[in-house]
């Protein structure tokens, strides 16, 4: 039932990537015409007639229906970056008392000996107040990353399928995630690695500055304004990694889940069901993040905190092995969690703005139907 003005805006979407609801908001509507009742046959006549004086379908694809965003336009693109800056400033926000006591045990082993001594230590030096220190530049940091690493990786996504082609794209759809998502976080990370430099500071060295206001004039003072950018190697080698991860892993455990763990399609499944299914692959993706991305993410905490510091000073400090294992259980249970989280809350966003949610079942590619087909009302 497709016909030439709705092929042509179908076919710029990577059906592999994303299901079309179009045919799942329109079987009612058959149902009705295709019923016995009289006024169900004046109905169909009537369609059949103004379908074939028009050459047009009656039926309007989901993404072109009125007060629907129209899927791969610069309003998706928005709503994809909104969704971004709410999942990912929200969620790194809510977990700053975990990052603090991580980011002090991987600067000062001695004192933050573990995650219950180290929660003791700063709840007696600080108390409560001082489990959120740091929060502005991490909600403003994060903000920024989230609404770059969201809003590129979609667009890359599609840029990338769109060269390789339909058959390739759905072929090697893995390497599409991941060369998207690595795009998106060199550009998201141009925007967080201000505010990771003071945030480490802040947190790190008690007496520095209470917040950004006063962190951000300090830290450019006494580094300049290119030492804001001191950590972006090491914030690179920790975030694509991470991304990659967190972006490749996710879209493949939702099609597991879909295909092996649940007996219906996704387009049956309500909205709770697959916004369920979204936290549970954003979960596993994170800690696979985790392990990833951790020696990286040792170094950024590393030379934030000491002045003129090098990677090679941090890996004679830390060791090897504490590059990639301090501070790694405490980073695998908040980054699962974090990352469970933002595909939650991501998801629930695209479905408010009534966009379908990330992942699922890849179908195989659909091949153009026949000319004659086109001419079927």
């Amino acid at each position: 039932m497709a016909f030439s003005d709705s092929s042509r805006r179908q076919s710029m979407i990577p059906r592999y990537l994303y299901s079309s609801s179009s045919s799942q908001k329109t079987l009612p509507l058959e149902k009705m015409l295709n019923s016995s009742s009289p006024f169900a046959s004046v109905s169909t006549q009537a369609s059949n007639h103004e379908a074939g004086s028009s050459g047009k379908s009656f039926m309007i694809p989901a993404p072109s229906e009125p007060g629907k965003i129209e899927m791969y336009s610069p309003a998706f693109y928005a709503a994809c970056t909104a969704g971004g800056i709410l999942s990912c400033g929200l969620t790194h926000m809510a977990v700053t008392p975990l990052d603090l006591v991580k980011c002090n045990m991987q600067i000062d082993p001695a004192k933050y000996k573990s995650i219950s001594s180290g929660f003791g230590v700063l709840l007696k030096e600080q108390g409560f107040r001082g489990f959120f220190r740091g929060w502005v530049p991490t909600l403003l940091g994060y903000s920024a990353q989230g609404a770059c690493k969201f809003g590129f990786y979609e667009f890359f996504k599609k840029y990338y399928s769109d060269i390789a082609g339909p058959e390739y794209a759905a072929k090697y759809k893995t390497l599409i995630y991941l060369a998207g998502s690595a795009s998106a976080e060199v550009i998201a990370d141009i925007a967080l690695c201000p505010f990771e430099a003071v945030k480490v500071r802040v947190q790190t060295q008690p007496g520095f500055a209470r917040g950004l206001a006063d962190g951000l004039p300090k830290f450019v003072k006494s580094e300049g304004t290119l030492g804001l950018y001191k950590g972006i190697v090491p914030l690179w080698g920790r975030q694509i990694p991470y991304t990659m991860m967190k972006f490749a892993s996710f879209e493949t455990v939702v099609e597991l889940i879909y295909k092996h763990a649940i007996p219906k399609p996704k387009n049956e499944c309500s909205k709770g069901l697959q916004l369920g299914v979204s936290f549970a692959g954003g979960y596993v993706a994170g800690v696979l993040c985790a392990v990833v991305s951790h020696p990286a993410d040792n170094l950024v905490s590393f030379l934030n905190n000491a002045k003129g510091a090098t990677v090679g000073d941090a890996v004679k400090k830390l060791g090897l092995w504490g590059l990639f294992t301090r501070g790694l259980p405490l980073r695998i249970v908040m980054i699962g969690t974090l990352t469970g989280a933002q595909w939650g809350i991501y998801d629930a966003f695209k479905v408010f703005v009534g966009l379908p949610t990330t992942g699922g079942v890849t179908p195989a590619p659909a091949q153009a139907p026949p000319t004659t087909e086109l001419a079927k009302a």
